[in-house]
C-alpha cells in the first residue's frame, strides 16, 4: 500500500510513518520546515519528504492520505484529495486500524507527563525482555526512535486528548481502546478546541468507556477532575496512587522521597526502592504510574524498579544542552503553568541555591490566547530571574506577568536580544532554563555560542 503522510515531521505523524514503513508499506510525506531529530530518522528509514504542499505530490494518487490534525480545508493537498476522491484518514485512525488491532494497548493520558510516563513504561517492558511496540510523542533516550512495532502483544501509546483531524473532532485517544490506561492528571488546556474543562472531561470519559472490564485504570487518588470523570461511570478496576511523595492510604500506592530517589509503598508496606538521577517530584509520580501499569502487564515491581534505575529521560524534558564557562543551559517542553512550576522545582532540588534564570516562550495556542496568564507569575516564582519572550503572535500584554514578578522579570521582543542579554549577564554556576514547546528560533545553540564568546565569564 502507498501511504502519504501530511504533516510527517511532527513527532506523532513521523512516528506513524516509521510504523507504516516497518509494516512494509511504501511511505512518503509532506510538511514545512523539516528539522531534526524527526527529519534525520525519516531519511535514515528511506522515507522521502516533500517540502511544502504542492498538489502534484499526490500524482499518482496514494492508496491513502493520512492527514495530521494541524491541517484543514484550504490546504492544497487536502483540497486535491477531496477533489480526486483519494481515500484519507486521520493519524489515530490509521494507528488503530493498522497497528493496534489485536494488541494489548497500554495508553498514557493526562494533561502533563504523557511523554515521560510513556517512555518509562515502554522502557520497563523492554528491560523485562518483552520487546513492546510503542508510539511516543518525544525522543526517549533509552530508544533509537519514537516509534516501533515491536512484538505482540504489548503496545504503549501516548494518548493525547487533542482532536484527531479537521474531519474528526474526537480526541485522538478515543481510537486506541487501551486495556491498561494511565490517567496522570487533568487540567484545562488546549483552549483553541476546548471551551472549558468540562469539555475535556467529556472526552476523557469517552476514553474511560472504551477500557474493558478485565483491564486496569491507573489513576491518582487526589485529582478532583479525574475523580469527576470516573464518577460519571467506570466499568474497569482502578489502581489508585498518591502523588507528590505523599504516603499511601489503605489500598493505595504511594512513595516517600529520599535524597536519591524514593521508596515505594502499598499502604503501610514498603514494596521497593529506587535510586536514580531523574529530577522532580512529578517524575516520581510518572514513575509510580508506569510501574503500576507495567505490573498489570505482568512485570514484577522489582523488575520495574531495576529498569527505572537505568532510565535516561526524554529529550526536551529538562535536557542539559550544554555547559560553557560554568553556565548550564537546559531545554524543556514546559508550556503550561503547572508544568513550568514543576520543572523549576525539579531543577531547584538539583542545583540548590545556585541562580536559575527561566526563559519562557508562550507558543501554544492556549498560552498565546492568554488563558493561563494569571497563573504564570506564581508558576515562575521559583526562578531567581525570568525572561519572557514577546512574539508578534501573542495576543495579550506580558507586562501583567512581569509586574507580578517585579524587578526579577524582563520582557524582550527578539531572540537575539535575549541571547545577548543572557550572555552578558550570566556568571559561573548559573542555570539557564529555556522553556518552549517549539524550536524558539534555535535559541539554545545561539546562546551556547554566545556564552563561548565571553571568555571572561
Amino acid at each position: 500500500m502507498r501511504v502519504h503522510v501530511l504533516g510527517i515531521c511532527g513527532t506523532f505523524m513521523g512516528g506513524l510513518a516509521l510504523l507504516a514503513r516497518e509494516l512494509g508499506h511504501e511511505v512518503s510525506g509532506s510538511d514545512l520546515g523539516a528539522y531534526p531529530p524527526m527529519s534525520e530518522l525519516l531519511r535514515a528509514s528511506g522515507i522521502p519528504m516533500h517540502e511544502g504542499y504542492d498538489p502534484a505530490t499526490l500524482d499518482p494518487a496514494p492508496d491513502v492520505l493520512v492527514i495530521g490534525n494541524a491541517f484543514s480545508r484550504g490546504n492544497p493537498l487536502v483540497e486535491r484529495a477531496l477533489e480526486r476522491d483519494i481515500p484519507y484518514m486521520s493519524g489515530p485512525e490509521f494507528l488503530a486500524r493498522h497497528v493496534l488491532q489485536g494488541r494489548w494497548v497500554l495508553g498514557v493520558a493526562g494533561t502533563h507527563g504523557k511523554t515521560t510516563t510513556s517512555s518509562m513504561l515502554a522502557w520497563i517492558l523492554e528491560h523485562a525482555g518483552l520487546n513492546p511496540g510503542y508510539l511516543i510523542g518525544g525522543a526517549p533516550a533509552n530508544f533509537d526512535a519514537p516509534a516501533r512495532l515491536g512484538d505482540a502483544p504489548f503496545f504503549v501509546v501516548e494518548a493525547d486528548e487533542y482532536d484527531s483531524a479537521f474531519f474528526d473532532k474526537r480526541s485522538k485517544f478515543v481510537h486506541y481502546r487501551p486495556r491498561t490506561l494511565i490517567l496522570n492528571n487533568l487540567e484545562y488546556d488546549h483552549a483553541d478546541i476546548f471551551p472549558d474543562l468540562d469539555a475535556i472531561k467529556r472526552q476523557f470519559h469517552h476514553l474511560v468507556r472504551t477500557v474493558p472490564g478485565n483491564g486496569m485504570i491507573v489513576v491518582p487518588a487526589d485529582d478532583e477532575a479525574l475523580a469527576e470523570v470516573l464518577e460519571a461511570g467506570c466499568w474497569t478496576p482502578q489502581q489508585r496512587f498518591r502523588r507528590g511523595g505523599r504516603p499511601a492510604g489503605a489500598g493505595e500506592w504511594g512513595t516517600r522521597l529520599h535524597e536519591r530517589g524514593f521508596t515505594l509503598y502499598q499502604g503501610d508496606e514498603a514494596r521497593g526502592e529506587l535510586c536514580w538521577n531523574i529530577p522532580g517530584v512529578h517524575n516520581v509520580d510518572n514513575a509510580l504510574a508506569a510501574l503500576l501499569a507495567a505490573r498489570h502487564a505482568g512485570v514484577p515491581l522489582a523488575a520495574g524498579l531495576a529498569a527505572l534505575a537505568e532510565f535516561r529521560g526524554v529529550r526536551r524534558r529538562l535536557e542539559l544542552r550544554g555547559e560553557v564557562h560554568g553556565v548550564r543551559v537546559y531545554d524543556d517542553f514546559a508550556h503550561h503553568p503547572t508544568a513550568i512550576a514543576t520543572t523549576i522545582d525539579g531543577l531547584r532540588r538539583r542545583v540548590g541555591r545556585n541562580r536559575i534564570i527561566a526563559v519562557l516562550e508562550m507558543r501554544s495556542n492556549t498560552m498565546k490566547m492568554g488563558v493561563h496568564r494569571e497563573a504564570l507569575g506564581p508558576a515562575l516564582e521559583g526562578a531567581d530571574e525570568v525572561v519572557l519572550f514577546r512574539s508578534s503572535a501573542l495576543g495579550w500584554p506580558l507586562e501583567e506577568v512581569a509586574t507580578s514578578l517585579g524587578a526579577r522579570c524582563q520582557v524582550l521582543d527578539s531572540v537575539g536580544d535575549i541571547v545577548a542579554r543572557l550572555a552578558a549577564q550570566a556568571t559561573p554556576g548559573d542555570h539557564i532554563l529555556i522553556m518552549s514547546n517549539g524550536g524558539f528560533e534555535g535559541i539554545h545553540d545561539r546562546l551556547l555560542a554566545a556564552l563561548a564568546g565571553h571568555g571572561d565569564l
